[in-house]
């Protein structure tokens, strides 16, 4: 029996938290007898812990790591696969853009010989509504990456991942990144290691409006781009074991 963890990292969230995490178990329940939601309150200051608190409640599979201080998505996001016990962990955004019922694809690719299983936009099969601007940067960022890394991924940061959890535990105990570069730092250190890592294409609800969805902040471009260069220096000596 296929046995995983799910976990949902949030912040400030507590106005769709509740109904997101209800919404994740409808989906994953009707491919998957044996799962547990772990959700990662990362330090959130409204009502986020009350209503994960309620979701508790209501279904005994869902289980919640909190602390105090916001410590970053990739933070949060590896204290809670690293409680994972089951056969394979995932992790997918709170806000459920990306549609919990695409890991039941994920694990049938895990179980024919895939370590880790990523969501990518730019997959020609995804289903995305992206700005023309997002496309360009995207782009750019893909052969950004591949010159530094060597990478042959098209998208490193779509929201959902999946993951067998021998193979990612002893990547997320050497990580050294706690935010929104996080999802290179691990997918470096994996190739690295010599995982197999399957794309899979996605389909995009979005929740946000039009305007929030091409708006593109040029310091958080800047923060990936040198917090890239910064996980090349650190991958380029980190000595891994063979696969």
């Amino acid at each position: 029996m296929t046995e995983l963890t799910i976990v949902m990292p949030c912040y400030n969230e507590g106005t769709r938290i509740y109904r997101n995490i209800i919404e994740l178990a409808t989906q994953v329940e009707k491919f998957c007898d044996n799962f547990r939601i772990i959700v990662v309150n990362d330090g959130s200051t409204d009502d986020t812990e009350q209503e994960i608190q309620r979701a508790k409640l209501a279904d005994s599979r869902v289980g919640v790591i909190s602390y105090p201080e916001n410590r970053g998505k990739g933070f949060a996001v590896r204290r809670g696969m690293l409680s994972a016990k089951s056969e394979y962990v995932a992790f997918i955004d709170a806000d459920l853009e990306l549609p919990p019922h695409l890991l039941e694809g994920f694990l049938k690719e895990a179980g024919d010989g895939a370590d880790i299983v990523i969501g990518s936009k730019m997959h020609p099969d995804s289903q995305v509504e992206y700005p023309f601007m997002r496309k360009v940067m995207s782009t750019g960022y893909y052969w950004f990456l591949k010159a530094l890394f060597g990478l042959k991924l098209k998208d490193t940061q779509t929201g959902i991942k999946l993951f067998r959890t021998a193979s990612v535990q002893p990547i997320l105990k050497v990580m050294r990144t706690s935010r929104f570069s996080f999802d290179i730092e691990l997918l470096a250190i994996a190739t690295k290691k010599g995982l197999v890592i399957k794309e899979m294409p996605v389909v995009v609800n979005f929740s946000r409006n039009k305007s929030d969805r091409s708006k593109i902040r040029f310091a958080s471009i800047m923060e990936m781009v040198r917090d890239s260069i910064r996980i090349r220096m650190y991958v380029s000596k980190l000595k891994v074991n063979e696969k």
